[in-house]
């Protein structure tokens, strides 16, 4: 069996100026924020960047790596909209295609099923079409009626944080919610993964757990062993997400020069030393889940 096991740079160095890059995750939960980091540190620009966005799409936004996001939202959830995605939006930094969660999952599935659109009543009667007229309308074989062609989102590259994996990229998630992660691993080219623990492959034969394995591990092509790497966002059920941390990410953005002290300490750095400087792993251990 390969060995699909890679430094964080490793996986990184995947992705090339211009890119469309998918990003796991909702909001603040499971993000692969360690793997953003290293992004960050990395010379890629021009992305296109596909997500249901938090603070990946506002450190990217911040640190001028988006040429375009498509977005259904971009939130930290208890911080309604994310502070630097805000500033990028409403100084026109970055072209957008705002459309729906709904939307944005049937673009993921398309793309999974290799198919150029799927038809959809969601966005009729809307200003969804309004503000993206690149949309267009299908009529039916069947009953003559007009429907939203949703295109296909194609990504040259997921990045995903899951619970645990091993070297072969078979994935687990047993938090409450997948997301919409497997169209993310199936929608892409290459699709990297980090995850908190790398468990021996014998784990996945153990009583059910085999059962929490959303996409064939033909579909990962890398695993990255992050601890905690989801950090700030939560990795349900082993941590929550880091309030206090957002509430001082979000100020940063209210500073002059707020950002380049944000990045200095905490994406200039190394993943141990991150770790230390936001309280160490006992600490965010015990940060509480968050309440669906």
């Amino acid at each position: 069996m390969a060995n699909k096991l890679m430094s964080a740079a490793q996986a990184v160095a995947h992705i090339k100026d211009g890119m469309t890059v998918g990003i796991g995750g909702w909001g603040p939960r499971r993000k692969p924020m360690a793997l953003v980091r290293e992004l960050l540190r990395s010379p890629a620009k021009d992305l296109t960047v596909v997500a249901y966005g938090g603070a990946d799409v506002g450190m990217l936004c911040a640190a001028g790596k988006v040429k375009k996001l498509v977005f259904a939202f971009v939130s930290l959830d208890f911080i309604p909209l994310e502070p630097y995605f805000r500033q990028a939006r409403q100084s026109g930094a970055i072209e957008v295609m705002e459309v729906d969660e709904g939307l944005f999952m049937l673009g993921l599935k398309a793309a999974a099923m290799r198919v150029p659109f799927i038809p959809t009543r969601i966005g009729l009667g809307t200003d969804v079409l309004k503000h993206n007229p690149d949309l267009k309308l299908v009529p039916s074989p069947y009953d003559g009626k007009h429907w939203v062609a949703m295109p296909a989102l194609p990504l040259d590259v997921a990045l995903l944080h899951v619970d645990r994996a091993d070297a072969r990229g078979v994935c687990q998630v047993k938090g409450p919610d997948l997301y919409m992660d497997d169209l993310f691993a199936r929608a892409a080219k290459t699709t990297l993964v980090s995850c908190d623990e790398l468990v021996d492959s014998s784990h996945f034969a153990q009583g059910e757990e085999a059962r929490y394995v959303p996409w064939e591990r033909a579909e990962t092509t890398g695993v990255v062993h992050l601890p905690h790497g989801a950090h700030p966002s939560s990795c349900a059920p082993l941590y929550g997400f880091d309030a206090k941390h957002f509430k001082e990410y979000a100020a940063s953005a209210k500073e002059e020069g707020g950002w380049a002290q944000y990045f200095d300490r905490y994406v200039q750095c190394s993943q141990a030393e991150y770790l230390e400087r936001v309280g160490g792993p006992e600490a965010i251990a015990k940060l509480p889940l968050p309440v669906f």
